[in-house]
């Protein structure tokens, strides 16, 4: 599928999402909203929390740095624990110094004093922010991510994810957004593998992809059919859909 729309990568980093402790949902989240405002997910991966493996993933993935592609969107590891390194790590890749940040404390502050809690040197860890960053404001729980270059560093914690992409996606330039068809059929996915490849190569501009499926012992495929060009995209599903005898 042929795309001018910036290039986007995710970076999810925790121990506990490579040992199975938790189930990761932050990357499914963000790449639908990726594809919704017009960013073309090329590539996610995952780390431990291990300093020099961040440093290397961030340096790969961010054109900034001479990686790969015009956005980084990292989740996880920038919380109050000493397993938190992703910040260090952040400011290590760009080679810069990193400190207290005054407006995010500040922020903190805040909502510290409302909630009668007090900003302990544990939770003013989170206000640590590398030299020259812009804050990701977080609506959930106050303490903010970071935008350094093209890498966006944003917790863990879903819900805080989630506030944070919802804060950070609409002051980023983006393309046009993805649009799909679908069909299911009750029929293997080597039996209508021809008639997919066929209107791959009418479409070359598309992506046309089949995911076979089990269902009460009978086995389906759903078949998709991609792109930023909504009537290209039309006119392929119903040609898809008249060749293996369907209704749209």
């Amino acid at each position: 599928m042929e795309s001018t729309n910036p290039t986007a990568a995710i970076l999810v980093i925790g121990d506990e999402i490579l040992t199975g402790r938790t189930r990761e949902g932050n990357a499914w989240h963000l790449a639908g909203v990726l594809a919704n405002a017009g960013f073309d997910l090329k590539e996610m991966r995952v780390v431990s929390d291990d300093h020099d493996r961040i440093v290397e993933a961030i340096r790969a993935l961010d054109k900034s740095l001479g990686g790969a592609y015009d956005h980084l969107f990292t989740s996880g590891g920038i919380g109050p624990t000493h397993d938190d390194v992703t910040a260090d790590a952040v400011a290590d890749a760009f080679g810069v110094g990193i400190g207290i940040n005054e407006q995010a404390r500040a922020a903190m502050q805040a909502r510290y004093d409302k909630l009668g809690l007090e900003l302990t040197g544990n939770r003013l860890r989170m206000a640590r922010i590398p030299d020259g960053a812009e804050l990701i404001e977080n609506a959930a729980s106050a303490a903010p991510g970071f935008t350094l270059g093209g890498t966006h560093v944003m917790a863990g914690v879903p819900e805080v994810f989630s506030a944070m992409v919802d804060a950070l996606i609409p002051r980023l330039v983006g393309g046009r957004p993805l649009v799909s068809r679908e069909v299911e059929i009750m029929r293997g996915e080597s039996d209508v593998a021809e008639d997919l490849a066929e209107i791959a190569r009418q479409n070359p501009k598309l992506s046309l992809g089949s995911y076979p499926f089990t269902r009460e012992g009978r086995y389906g495929t759903k078949l998709v059919v991609r792109g930023l060009d909504e009537p290209a995209v039309e006119t392929a599903f119903a040609q898809l859909c008249q060749r293996i005898g369907v209704t749209p």
